[in-house]
């Protein structure tokens, strides 16, 4: 069967969003690469079949999008991955013996360190800045804050249902990647907010009971989020990013701070490998860093 039969591209998509329950944002990615890569050895190869592909055709594709498009590794790593699920997929289906993905080594990328804002900057923020008095205001200034609480990422708090909070426990219930819960605490009074804004929030539409939604009713959407976070944020902070995603970033770096065990916060962020959480460790020895030269006599 040649490659360019696009079924198996469909198969494979299919297999990714309903049994491994990848992201939206992780399909369209993946789909965009190994289009990308069928078009490539359909022009360059004369439509190979599958068992044809060899890692010489996807190290010439890799080396061909470097030349023209310039990317970086985790670009190009991320290439590699979807090709190497593809073909581990094949693999599983019997229709492949060996991948040719064995031959190819994923270049390294350079460990950036989380970028976060500092705590007494998120301290002015929530003592400070005024939030407009309405439901928009009330809305803005709550998001904010379970943010901060509890790390979450956009797509688990746009997604938070009125079942997944648990006053009494003084927790949330978060369904992050791969469909897989976990537990993260959340301070009382902030879920007591929470609980009367959900008592006073408009009649919603047909549906789940969505903690956050619009003064219409309707669930929030991620660019209206990313655009109020960045406002707020750059009220109180000058970090070229301003996401939510740098909220989390800030959680698990002022738990890092303040002596959290690695474990404990991987586990908050919903990481399923410790790798991931690490990188929050270098902002806490750069901290030990910056407090040794500011404070020893030898510095």
């Amino acid at each position: 069967m040649p490659v360019s039969d696009y079924s198996q591209l469909n198969a494979f998509l299919d297999y990714l969003q309903f049994e491994k329950r990848y992201s939206r944002h992780t399909l369209i990615a993946y789909q965009g690469d190994l289009e990308q890569f069928y078009k490539y050895i359909t022009e360059q190869f004369d439509q190979p079949a599958l068992d044809q592909i060899t890692a010489g055709m996807v190290k010439t594709w890799l080396a061909s999008i470097k030349e023209y498009d310039d990317l970086a590794s985790k670009s190009i790593n991320r290439k590699i991955s979807a090709l190497k699920s593809f073909f581990k997929y094949q693999m599983r289906l019997g229709l492949l013996k060996v991948s040719p993905m064995t031959m190819v080594i994923s270049p390294k990328a350079k460990k950036r360190l989380p970028v976060f804002v500092a705590e007494q900057d998120m301290d002015t923020l929530f003592a400070a800045v005024e939030f407009p008095d309405d439901w928009n205001g009330r809305t803005q200034r709550l998001v904010m804050q379970l943010f901060y609480q509890t790390g979450m990422r956009l797509s688990e708090l746009i997604q938070l249902k009125q079942n997944q909070l648990d006053p009494g426990s003084k927790q949330v219930k978060v369904l992050g990647k791969g469909n897989k819960e976990r537990i993260i605490p959340v301070e009382g009074d902030l879920l007591q907010e929470l609980a009367s804004y959900m008592q006073d929030r408009p009649k919603q539409l047909a549906g789940p009971a969505y903690v956050f939604t619009t003064e219409k009713g309707r669930p929030l959407q991620p660019r209206t989020v990313y655009a109020f976070v960045k406002k707020y944020l750059g009220m109180v902070t000058t970090v070229q990013k301003k996401s939510p995603h740098i909220l989390r970033h800030s959680f698990a770096t002022h738990l890092m701070n303040h002596g959290a065990d690695l474990n404990a916060v991987k586990e908050l962020l919903g990481h399923s490998s410790l790798a991931a959480t690490q990188v929050y460790t270098h902002n806490s020895i750069e901290k030990l860093k910056d407090t040794f030269n500011k404070a020893h006599p030898k510095a």
